[in-house]
């Protein structure tokens, strides 16, 4: 399984989970000041990054590692 870190809504602001991790090691107070660490820490990783929804269905996800299935063209 490849390395995954997942920006997701917590009750107390936004924060970041490694896959494995049960627990978020740090909140922020909005989505886009979590995005932007999730998005330093997948790079410093070679991990994805997995943007999660309000409802905490996904938004978005970005590879910043070796993708085993990249995009033809």
């Amino acid at each position: 399984m490849a390395k995954q870190i997942h920006t997701v809504h917590h009750e107390d602001g936004w924060g970041n989970l490694q896959s494995g991790k049960t627990r978020v090691p740090k909140l922020y107070p909005t989505k886009v000041e979590a995005v932007a660490a999730g998005r330093e820490t997948a790079i410093n990783q070679g991990a994805e990054h997995v943007i999660h929804n309000l409802d905490n269905k996904i938004g978005q996800s970005n590879s910043y590692g070796n993708d085993p299935h990249p995009p033809k063209g």
